[in-house]
């Protein structure tokens, strides 16, 4: 969908749509946001709104109240800038200047193989078309522009402490139309490192790439519970049975690339003894089978492959006690739902994601990822992974982490949202937390008595390059956030 007028058929609201497709012709990955947040300061200039930007590059818009509401209350509304860069293998495509490609399926919003940015595009573009908005009717608003969250909330956790007067938070960074959020679980991050040792590769040897991938992935806080593949896992698991019948030296290994997106490819470069090369092809395409069959219902599409053609002999190989114990600690790792939520029937309340192993500053780094919503549960699961890697010999480092956001059924803003849902859509919204970590906790901590909630349209797939985003739910989403803000006439 090269042609602006193309792309934008028959798509309401028009002006949320015309700022979501200008902000996904523009690179975002996160920590790099400089040009679309002069987007945003430009949009703001040009409706003549005052705009403040703080030393992490965080951004607050302020428009004044419609006519006939300048007395009601403050409300920000918070999206952030940044997006998950995630490609399939064969796509070409360069996150730090090509623009996102456009790929519409009946209603359905997609991306040619790379993620597509709804995640949180959807919800700037929202506060963009808001900014531009003449005949909607709202209070003083602060629109905050958020950076680098998909990294580790970076911004949020940042935010200068007199940036926001509100204390009324519309968190749009949400995807299920139908569903409210009044909390979400906190994180951590756990490194995992190994020296890597090496050693000559054996004389004599031929040359192969194992690969596996065709998953799902997926957001590790939101689709942690699918039950899908893990790529680490999986290769892991074929390497460390096949190797010492097949005689396998591994070379290097990679897989995934974010630590909150479920791993959807991971390849290993080995070397063995040529006369084992089809042993090694038989091996693989048993593995592929059983891999299919396993997951046939969550990752139908899953596959495992060999190539020896072409593939260049190593000269080191990683030492082979190394590789054993390398092998054991990925097997070992948990990866998924360690328990769910006695509150709330069908929410994860802690999970830990196995999310990227790669070659690193003379280290095999293993990047690993906890949520839960309950504090002693987070140290729990972070010990837990760095208990498996003290075993295996790995240094050990635990992010900061970021804090939970605690449910309030009992919350104004969640009482006026609840009004109004059944008023638009003739039924009542699902109330809930989700286990993942929305910047609504970071700033209700920075900024104590914020009353808040969360809500958006519907998006599938976050954080892989099937996300998708739900054409008819963006309408009903502008429709809800207009509805609230109109409602919200008194201090």
């Amino acid at each position: 969908m090269n042609d602006r007028t193309d792309a934008l058929e028959g798509l309401e609201p028009r002006s949320l749509w015309e700022h979501f497709l200008a902000v996904s012709r523009i690179p975002r990955c996160s920590g790099n946001e400089a040009e679309v947040r002069k987007y945003v300061l430009e949009t703001a200039a040009r409706n003549g709104c005052d705009q403040r930007t703080d030393a992490t590059g965080n951004t607050v818009v302020r428009k004044k109240a419609a006519l006939g509401m300048e007395h009601g209350p403050v409300v920000v509304l918070q999206a952030h800038l940044d997006m998950v860069c995630e490609k399939n293998k064969e796509t070409a495509h360069d996150f730090s200047k090509d623009p996102i490609r456009w790929r519409r399926e009946g209603d359905w919003m997609g991306a040619e193989g790379t993620t597509l940015g709804a995640d949180n595009g959807i919800g700037a573009a929202a506060m963009l078309a808001l900014i531009e908005a003449k005949d909607a009717a709202h209070g003083p608003l602060e629109l905050l522009f958020t950076v680098d969250e998909e990294t580790g909330l970076t911004g949020a956790t940042t935010l200068a402490p007199d940036m926001l007067e509100g204390r009324i938070l519309l968190n749009l960074d949400s995807e299920d139309e139908e569903t409210i959020y009044i909390g979400c679980a906190g994180g951590r991050d756990t490194l995992l490192t190994l020296p890597l040792n090496t050693e000559p590769a054996p004389d004599g040897c031929a040359a192969a790439s194992i690969r596996v991938g065709g998953l799902l992935g997926g957001h590790s806080g939101l689709e942690i519970d699918r039950g899908r593949g893990n790529a680490i896992k999986l290769l892991a698991r074929f390497l460390a049975k096949k190797a010492p019948l097949l005689q396998l030296r591994l070379a290097g290994m990679e897989g995934g690339s974010k630590r909150n997106a479920i791993p959807r490819e991971c390849e290993a470069r080995v070397c063995l003894p040529r006369d084992h090369l089809g042993a090694l092809r038989q091996a693989v395409r048993e593995f592929d089978a059983i891999v299919k069959e396993e997951f046939r219902g969550q990752d139908p599409g899953a596959w495992v492959r060999v190539a020896d053609e072409g593939i260049p002999l190593p000269g080191e190989v990683i030492r082979a006690d190394l590789q054993a114990r390398l092998l054991d600690l990925l097997i070992c790792l948990p990866h998924g739902v360690l328990s769910m939520s006695p509150d709330i029937p069908g929410l994860v309340q802690t999970s830990t994601n196995l999310a990227v192993v790669r070659i690193e500053g003379g280290g095999l780094v293993i990047s690993t990822s906890q949520r839960s919503s309950v504090a002693a549960e987070l140290d729990g699961a972070s010990e837990t992974v760095a208990a498996a890697g003290r075993l295996a010999g790995a240094r050990i480092h635990h992010g900061e982490g970021y804090p939970g956001w605690r449910p309030d059924p009992a919350s104004p803003i969640l009482g006026l949202a609840k009004a109004v849902y059944p008023s638009l859509f003739g039924r009542e919204p699902k109330v809930t937390a989700i286990h993942a970590g929305l910047e609504c906790g970071i700033i209700g901590a920075r900024f104590p008595g914020m009353d808040m909630i969360s809500f958006g349209p519907t998006i599938r797939g976050a954080h892989s390059p099937d996300e998708q985003v739900y054409i008819p739910s963006v309408k009903r989403f502008w429709a809800l956030l207009i509805a609230i803000l109109g409602r919200l006439d008194h201090p």
